[in-house]
């Protein structure tokens, strides 16, 4: 692996509309919130621009619209030193859009509408193969295409690239998809919805864990929010705990975490130290509001 530190990361962009209130309206009920903000979003370019604020060197691939939307996140990218030559304006969607609601805990619901990131094509992906063949490894997640998701890691695979996969939003995946992986990063209740099986308990998250490992991925991280990550792979399973912090808005923590773990990885650190710097830099980013205004910089990793 060179040293470069190089990051191709493919997936969305959205802009993140976000109103705090004391609680999630009941369905059917009206309630006043309190602040509105407005954040550059989506879990591809919520990861990219984590990376980058780590000293990641990250090329994005992603489709947005021609629209104000799409134009200030391109440029937000260029702000943030993101490689974004194959970043796709597309004329005939809108870019994406997150309406996202956050409670006086810090949890969020959030509703997506997807816009451009549903017609982010296989084919758009395979005009972008040369950066394949440079990076040091791929980081993917599911808000673009399955097709577009599966032509990413057979182009991965050819050109012998690590491929990180946050499997969000959750849905089934092909074997021989999870076979060329060699990081899944899904949270509990994403575990849930691949296995079809139920998290409760320590016994049940190894389970989950193990048998995500016999289909064929590498190593196997299941993030566990302010409890940070459980880890299983060759040498096993260990659990590996969070800092604890006053959680202000969790929106996009698991997407820092990502970011942090690819940076770490294509830096050749071992899986348990990366996965510690990836808890690290999530437990920054829940003590601020937004998601992409969230990531942490390298300096505040010390």
């Amino acid at each position: 692996m060179s040293t470069t530190n190089s990051i191709l990361v493919v997936g969305s962009s959205n802009t993140d509309m976000v109103i705090r209130a004391d609680k999630f309206p009941l369905p059917g009920e009206t309630i006043l919130g309190g602040t509105f903000f407005m954040f550059p979003g989506g879990k591809g370019a919520n990861q990219a621009v984590a990376a980058a604020r780590l000293k990641g060197n990250v090329t994005f691939i992603a489709k947005v619209g021609n629209d104000i939307f799409g134009k200030q996140a391109v440029q937000q990218f260029l702000n943030e030193g993101i490689n974004t030559n194959f970043i796709i304006t597309d004329p005939d969607h809108p870019s994406g859009v997150a309406l996202i609601t956050v409670d006086k805990k810090g949890e969020n619901t959030i509703v997506v509408a997807p816009g451009a990131n549903g017609a982010l094509t296989a084919s758009d992906v395979q005009k972008a193969e040369k950066e394949f063949a440079q990076a040091d490894l791929v980081l993917l997640q599911l808000e673009i295409p399955i097709d577009t998701v599966l032509q990413v890691a057979t182009l991965a695979t050819q050109h012998k690239k690590k491929i990180i996969l946050n499997p969000a939003p959750a849905r089934p995946l092909p074997d021989d998809l999870l076979r060329k992986l060699f990081i899944i990063t899904p949270n509990e209740s994403e575990a849930e919805a691949l296995l079809g099986s139920k998290i409760s308990d320590r016994t049940s998250l190894q389970t989950a864990a193990r048998t995500l490992y016999d289909k064929g991925v590498t190593n196997v991280v299941i993030t566990l929010g302010a409890e940070g990550a459980y880890v299983y792979n060759a040498e096993g399973g260990r659990h590996l705990a969070a800092a604890k912090v006053e959680t202000v808005d969790t929106t996009a923590a698991g997407d820092v975490f990502n970011g942090a773990l690819a940076v770490a990885i294509s830096e050749n650190k071992m899986l348990d130290e990366a996965v510690a710097f990836a808890n690290r830099a999530a437990a920054i980013s829940v003590t601020r509001m937004g998601a992409q205004a969230s990531a942490p910089y390298r300096h505040e990793m010390q």
